[in-house]
């Protein structure tokens, strides 16, 4: 059988030196600090603005329809035409309005004629009756006859005015300049006194009709209102307020306000998609954070600090408003301060991180 081997003595003796010494050593245990992307405070006055969607709209518009009740022969115009004041928009039937007129033109004859034959039979008797020949009370008659023939003659007059206005109603006209939205009756038809035949938007005055809620009721009034068109985004228009709704909109809750543009040129279309910015100067500083920064765990809203130490600290702060892409903070944080802008769901305040400011 072979011999056993045996280790060299020396080699065994630094084998157990070096396990002796490794046994009295602790490993040495390295911490990693977290790497956090955080941003500087910085207040400063940010005016709040908000946006609203709306259509262009006339600030004047009117529908039109005929004073007298009859039978639409024409219809002159169509949706979009361009009418001045005095252009023929519709044409009732004038056959009966004719006979009027005609009616009215024979009786001022016959009470022209009347009052002749009247006049004259009163001059003749106040001669006689000077001379004695005639009686007073026939005198009278004759005079009560005279006055009454020439009421009727002043009667006869108003009719047959009447008569011709009848007459000229018969054509609907505009009265104003402007273009032609809508027409609501067709040839054919019969209409009522009054009734709508077409909607006139004038020419002057163009408007943006937005619906606000009643949060920014109060606001709309102190605003700086600019308008800008989906057609032309790189151009505004500045705008003013005249109206706003006193009562809102059943269905929607809104109220109706319409922003008169300034400098409306005829680029600016009625029916084009208007945007109205409303931009409120802010009374006090705020500073402006990412939404990705604001912390609210149900007790409101909070931001991680990390301090000159690099511990992670958690700050309770007071938003003054929210934006598409940021939050207004009012209190709660200093300037200079490093607030973390990412990942701060996953956070636990005492921790210990590295900053690393944002780009």
């Amino acid at each position: 059988m072979p011999a056993t081997l045996r280790p060299h003595p020396l080699l065994a003796l630094a084998v157990a030196v070096t396990l002796a010494g490794c046994e009295g050593q602790a490993t040495p245990v390295v911490r990693v600090e977290r790497p956090v992307q955080v941003q500087r405070v910085a207040f400063m006055r940010e005016d709040t603005r908000s946006e609203f969607v709306g259509v262009v709209r006339a600030r004047y518009e009117t529908d039109l329809g005929f004073r007298i009740a009859g039978k639409i022969v024409a219809r002159v115009v169509n949706v979009g035409d361009r009418v001045h004041a005095g252009d023929i928009v519709a044409r009732l039937d004038p056959g009966d309005l004719k006979l009027q007129a005609e009616s009215a033109e024979a009786e001022l004859a016959a009470a022209t004629s009347n009052l002749v034959q009247t006049a004259a039979d009163e001059e003749r008797y106040a001669t006689l009756k000077s001379r004695g020949f005639a009686a007073v009370a026939d005198f009278d008659r004759k005079k009560a006859a005279k006055d009454e023939a020439d009421g009727r003659l002043q009667r006869a007059k108003r009719a047959l005015d009447l008569a011709r206005n009848q007459l000229a109603y018969a054509d609907l006209k505009a009265g104003a300049d402007g273009v032609i939205t809508a027409t609501l009756a067709e040839p054919g038809q019969v209409v009522a006194v009054g009734q709508a035949v077409a909607r006139l938007a004038h020419r002057g005055e163009k408007e943006a009709v937005v619906a606000l809620p009643e949060t920014w009721l109060g606001e709309a009034r102190r605003s700086h209102a600019t308008v800008r068109l989906w057609s032309d985004p790189d151009r505004s228009f500045a705008a003013r307020l005249r109206e706003l709704s006193p009562q809102a909109d059943a269905a929607t809750r809104t109220y109706a306000a319409r922003f008169t543009i300034q400098d409306a040129d005829d680029t600016v279309a009625l029916g084009m998609t208007a945007t109205v910015a409303l931009a409120q100067a802010a009374e006090t500083p705020v500073a402006k954070l990412p939404l990705a920064a604001i912390l609210n765990r149900g007790t409101g809203p909070s931001v991680f600090v990390v301090d000159d130490a690099g511990d992670l600290k958690l700050r309770p702060v007071n938003v003054a408003s929210f934006t598409e892409e940021a939050a207004l903070v009012a209190a709660g944080v200093t300037d200079g301060e490093k607030v973390v802008t990412m990942g701060v769901q996953k956070l636990v305040a005492g921790t210990k991180v590295r900053a690393v400011e944002a780009p």
